[in-house]
């Protein structure tokens, strides 16, 4: 049996932490709660306009830039049509751009955008329905934690995410 040389166990603020990027620009959480670059698409979770207990996931597929827009229950939105992006769609693509910066969100989309360009003019996709469901359980999920109480033991879960790393 071989000794641990290390009487004592790891102090944890010495662990290895990845840093988070901080967004690039303060976003309107009332009206995109939710946006992520995950599973090939950039996607998210969009307020209704004119309901205010309606929500609707929209995503956009990188390469193909197949377009997506339904309610939480799969209704789609009647706003996209064929290769015409809804309010919501745009509403997304620009709270990506303020939380990841536009360069990254047109790299992962795959397409090339001039500076200063909006990105859904270069975009071509035509209506390509993606599930909604794992969209908004991860946003359900992220709602839960809001309502944990505040304490300093760790949360199994979230043991991977990096917070109160000192910069």
């Amino acid at each position: 049996m071989v000794s641990n040389p290390i009487a004592d166990p790891p102090d944890p603020t010495q662990l290895a932490v990845l840093g988070v990027l901080p967004a690039v620009a303060p976003r309107k959480l009332a009206k995109v709660p939710f946006v992520e670059l995950a599973d090939g698409r950039l996607q998210g979770v969009v307020s209704s306009g004119s309901d205010l207990a309606r929500v609707y996931v929209a995503s956009i597929t990188a390469s193909s830039h197949g377009l997506s827009c339904s309610t939480n229950n799969n209704r789609p939105c009647g706003g996209l049509n064929g290769g015409y992006a809804c309010k919501h769609l745009d509403s997304l693509v620009a709270e990506a751009v303020l939380q990841y910066g536009h360069q990254r969100v047109a790299r992962y989309l795959r397409v090339e955008v001039p500076e200063g360009e909006p990105i859904m003019s270069h975009l071509n996709g035509a209506r390509d329905p993606a599930p909604a469901a794992a969209v908004f359980s991860r946003f359900l999920r992220h709602l839960s934690y809001l309502e944990l109480p505040g304490s300093t033991i760790p949360i199994p879960e979230l043991q991977w995410f990096p917070a109160g790393v000192a910069r």
